[in-house]
């Protein structure tokens, strides 16, 4: 099963979670308060409830917990501290200079399989720590997460096609030379300890191009990507536009 990601954006740093969410909690917040007089509350006197206004809008919530573990496999950071694994998480609560020379918390966009798609700022975290060592360093952290959702600033993704992703070779022979664009994989850098860094994951890609994480498959037979998994940062990908996939299909 494909694991919950955090892509973090502009940067595309991505922050790969060694367990997925047991549950995932969305909370809706509708854009409305209590009606007020300029002296105040409404008088109101009768039953029911008070009178609103509304005011649009409104915050939508995700809540969820994720358990990391020093002790499981899968991590490329060796390590007896478990905070080695949960500083990157902790880093999103935390206010960075934006280029326009504002204060504001990283944007990270929660990625799990095809359907889970969720842009927002860490609002809040909290760690639990378990399993110490002689030397008091935690081996094991339920960690929880409550982030809200940002409007996307890239607009809405429209899938390119609403079938079922299309035959690689099919869409190579339609497609000219001027029908691609270069796309270089991101990630992060190499770890002090020598581990090699992990790239994005296809389906982040093709959800960002195409609206569509299967469509990863198109991108994995036009490169001759064997392993999907196991694409290193720096390699360079030609995808077909968004423009000329819809021209074909």
């Amino acid at each position: 099963m494909e694991r919950v990601a955090f892509l973090i954006e502009p940067s595309g740093e991505r922050i790969g979670c060694l367990l997925n969410p047991e549950t995932l909690v969305l909370r809706r917040e509708a854009g409305l308060r209590p009606r007020r007089a300029l002296g105040g509350s409404l008088p109101w006197g009768g039953p029911g409830d008070d009178p609103l206004l509304f005011t649009g809008g409104g915050t939508t919530e995700l809540t969820l917990d994720l358990l990391f573990d020093v002790s499981l496999s899968g991590s490329t950071l060796e390590t007896e501290d478990v905070r080695d694994l949960t500083e990157p998480l902790w880093r999103l609560a935390e206010n960075g200079l934006r280029e326009d020379g504002g204060m504001r918390p990283s944007l990270a966009r929660v990625v799990w399989g095809k359907r889970t798609q969720f842009l927002g700022v860490v609002a809040a975290i909290a760690e639990r720590l378990e399993h110490f060592t002689a030397t008091g360093a935690p081996r094991r952290s339920w960690l929880r997460l409550r982030m809200v959702r940002v409007e996307d600033e890239t607009g809405a993704r429209q899938p390119v096609t609403s079938g079922e992703p299309p035959d690689p070779d099919v869409v190579a022979a339609a497609l000219t030379p001027e029908d691609y664009e270069a796309h270089t994989v991101l990630g992060a850098q190499e770890g002090e300890d020598g581990t090699p860094a992990s790239g994005q994951r296809l389906d982040e890609i093709a959800y960002q191009r195409y609206g569509d994480p299967s469509m990863w498959r198109l991108i994995a037979g036009l490169n001759g990507i064997a392993d999907p998994s196991r694409v290193p940062p720096g390699q360079v990908l030609r995808l077909p536009t968004p423009e000329a996939l819809r021209r074909v299909l």
